[in-house]
């Protein structure tokens, strides 16, 4: 029985360019010589010049570990790529990464003159997509890149959370609480980005409504290396202390838009902000700290 051709392969989205990969990642070295930009096929796989390859600036990923890179540079060396890159051509000589931009670093940095790629035809949105959905395919990808990958995919490829969810076979809800992770301060999110904070943390923080109080739990688990079970018991006894002290007529006092810049103050200090503005347009403003060191912090970020 004859095997599928390259042809009856596209067009099944993502999955389909992985599918069959070394089956066809022989065919280049068998019969398709490597190319020079002018004689390569569309919609099919060859060996391009890695020279003549751009980085599409429309990557949802942007860090990429030195050492990790260093290491499939050298497995590289040994043993070629296994897993193509997949490009559009852009114009007679030059191709833009959809897909595989850790693979073509990694093959420059191993002094290959071309590499395997699949060829396609895309317009933006479509490489757009291609490129998030393949991305999201990694394995280790932090909460935070995962939830701007959702969000963008969302945006920019105008899809909804339930589309996103069905294209990544993922619940609907694995999405949204991804999703929420992007409302946290900047701090919880860069924590959490570096791989000081795991998801389980920022899901626990993000169960209290106001900035500041989130603050306070992301700096106290980050002094005392508390656990998951233990933040999320201190934002259940912090929401029951604050619940019978918080009445609609209280909530009221501070106009949206100083509440904006108590949030704004507390997220740029890393630390509790109260903001009191009285009707006659006096007021003051409490800072906390917990102990002289975050004092120093809290002033050095101040200028003072």
């Amino acid at each position: 029985m004859s095997q599928p051709t390259k042809k009856q392969a596209l067009g099944k989205g993502i999955r389909a360019l992985l599918d069959n990969i070394e089956d066809e990642i022989n065919a280049p070295r068998e019969g398709v010589p490597a190319v020079n930009g002018q004689n390569s096929s569309i919609n099919a796989i060859a060996r391009i010049p890695v020279d003549l390859v751009e980085v599409n600036p429309k990557q949802p990923r942007h860090d990429f570990n030195a050492q990790a890179l260093q290491e499939l540079a050298d497995s590289i060396k040994l043993h070629d790529i296994i897993q193509p890159i997949t490009v559009v051509k852009t114009s007679q000589n030059k191709y833009q990464l959809i897909s595989g931009e850790r693979r073509w670093r990694a093959s420059k940095m191993a002094g290959l003159k071309d590499i395997p790629a699949y060829v396609r035809t895309a317009d933006g949105q479509e490489m757009l997509e291609m490129a998030l959905l393949e991305n999201l395919q990694r394995e280790n990808l932090n909460a935070i890149e995962i939830a701007i990958s959702y969000r963008r995919l969302m945006d920019e490829c105008d899809l909804t959370q339930e589309q996103v969810s069905d294209r990544m076979k993922k619940e609907r809800s694995t999405v949204a609480n991804y999703l929420r992770l992007l409302k946290l301060p900047p701090d919880v999110q860069k924590a959490v980005r570096d791989g000081a904070l795991s998801m389980g943390h920022a899901r626990a923080i993000i169960g209290l409504e106001h900035i500041d109080q989130q603050l306070y739990v992301f700096r106290e688990t980050m002094q005392r290396g508390l656990s998951v079970r233990q933040v999320e018991q201190l934002v259940k006894d912090m929401a029951t202390e604050r619940a019978p002290k918080e009445t609609p007529v209280a909530a009221a006092k501070l106009p949206q838009a100083y509440k904006r810049i108590e949030d704004d103050m507390a997220s740029a200090l890393s630390t509790r902000v109260k903001l009191d503005r009285k009707k006659n347009g006096k007021g003051s403003i409490l800072i906390e700290f917990y102990n002289d060191e975050d004092l120093e912090r809290i002033m050095a970020k101040m200028n003072v």
